[in-house]
């Protein structure tokens, strides 16, 4: 009798969460799946993968995940449960088709893990039907507002660091100069951050009015001082253009440039996460499955000066983070 009136308690209790990945792929994603799964349990909750974003929730893409499931991925990078960018969800028959399926499985809890497009969505079929959704910032732009890091961010730039690194050597050995174009659409922060650390002569962001004639200027002055290396490091973004048209306009006015230009590329969201990502995703996690079992919703978890953040998807995807001034200085002093 005991027993029957537990399992009935329990029953009675059950809340089933779901999580999708959707947009780019960031390391520290299947770190994340890994938490929401396990405080998914250890709160009582059945868990369900989602698999390819959106288009998974909409062609019913939705599978029960245990303990096991999730064991080993830590250390991967990408995500298991794969992802999509989904132009179905942006028409609202699909998103209630998707709503549709999450009434069959009987999901009433949903984390979605991606960045401002993803919690657009989040946001609109929140506001369209009955869901709870809690969103986990996965980016490695780090450009959403309400978090200082995003998942992915420390990865990325470390890798592009180790880049720049390599590419110094070789930049020595011929006395070149190099420019390296790394991701940053919209945001240049990874440019910054491994253009400071990898010690470039030049970066340049969407942020900041890109001055050419500036760069050659500096670039000149340091072929003068004989440098035996030169770096510049420039975010996709960049208003002036990518690393290929900028290191046209140095050429025509710089011939003597011995100059060769790289593109990292795709490889920036790979690999391994590093430790705080890892660190970062299994608190991120666990913040986000008790958020939705204290009945929160409609919102992001972020992490702001080392503690849990909450806000609002309409906050997080319309505000942006502005370039910290102080690196900015940084980059004027050290590299002249």
């Amino acid at each position: 009798m005991h027993k029957l009136t537990l399992e009935k308690f329990n029953f009675e209790k059950m809340k089933n969460i779901a999580i999708l990945t959707s947009g780019g792929d960031s390391p520290g994603m299947n770190a994340a799946i890994r938490a929401i799964v396990r405080a998914g349990i250890f709160h009582n909750r059945r868990v369900f993968g989602i698999y390819r974003g959106y288009d998974g929730l909409i062609d019913n893409e939705i599978k029960e995940l245990n303990s096991t499931d999730v064991s080993n991925i830590i250390q991967r990078g990408g995500t298991i449960l794969k992802s999509a960018r989904s132009e179905r969800f942006m028409h609202p028959e699909f998103r209630k088709i998707a709503f549709e399926n999450l009434q069959k499985n009987d999901i009433d809890g949903l984390i979605v893990l991606g960045g401002d497009g993803t919690f657009k969505g989040a946001s609109i079929i929140s506001s369209e039907f009955d869901v709870n959704i809690v969103g986990i910032p996965c980016t490695i732009d780090n450009d959403l507002f309400g978090t200082d890091f995003c998942i992915g961010y420390d990865t990325a730039i470390n890798t592009a660091m180790e880049a720049i690194d390599k590419i110094r050597d070789t930049a020595d050995s011929h006395n070149r100069l190099f420019f390296v174009e790394v991701m940053g659409r919209d945001a240049g922060l990874i440019a910054l951050r491994s253009g400071i650390a990898g010690g470039a002569e030049g970066i340049l962001i969407p942020e900041t009015l890109t001055d050419v004639n500036a760069l050659i200027a500096t670039l000149n002055k340091d072929w003068k001082r004989e440098k035996s290396s030169m770096i510049v490091v420039v975010a996709e973004g960049d208003e002036a253009g990518g690393a290929y048209e900028i290191s046209k306009q140095v050429k025509e006015k710089c011939p003597q440039f011995d100059m060769r230009v790289v593109t990292l590329g795709h490889i920036q969201r790979g690999g391994s996460p590093s430790c705080m990502d890892r660190v970062l995703a299994s608190r991120l996690g666990l913040a986000a499955v008790e958020a939705l079992v204290n009945k929160e919703s409609n919102l992001m978890i972020g992490i702001v000066n080392q503690s849990i953040s909450k806000t609002s998807f309409e906050k997080a995807t319309k505000h942006h983070l502005e370039i910290n001034a102080e690196l900015l200085h940084v980059l004027d002093v050290l590299a002249s």
